[in-house]
């Protein structure tokens, strides 16, 4: 996707409404829509014990609300399990 922002196209592919991949800011890795600020920095904050309020507030004084950093939760859960599905049991005969 583009859409023009500050009188620039911005491009990127949306992984949720505020979790976005803009190759030309960083890469092709996850950032917070508009900002430069990467995903795995704020998850990083609460793997130290941040809570989500406190991440929200502490990234780069970028306008970075709760429910995006909820939201980037939710996309690394969602993608924890999909590369870890549960174990099967194995029936062993005796």
């Amino acid at each position: 996707m583009s859409e023009l922002r500050d009188g620039q196209v911005y491009e990127y592919y949306p992984l949720g409404r505020f979790v976005v991949v803009a190759p030309k800011i960083a890469g092709m890795k996850p950032i917070f829509k508009y900002t430069r600020v990467r995903v795995k920095r704020a998850l990083d904050m609460i793997a130290d014990g941040a809570s989500i309020d406190e991440v929200a507030q502490k990234l780069d004084n970028a306008f970075i609300p709760p429910d995006a950093v909820r939201e980037a939760l939710e996309l690394a859960r969602k993608a924890f399990v999909k590369a870890h599905p549960p174990l099967r049991r194995v029936k062993r005969w005796v």
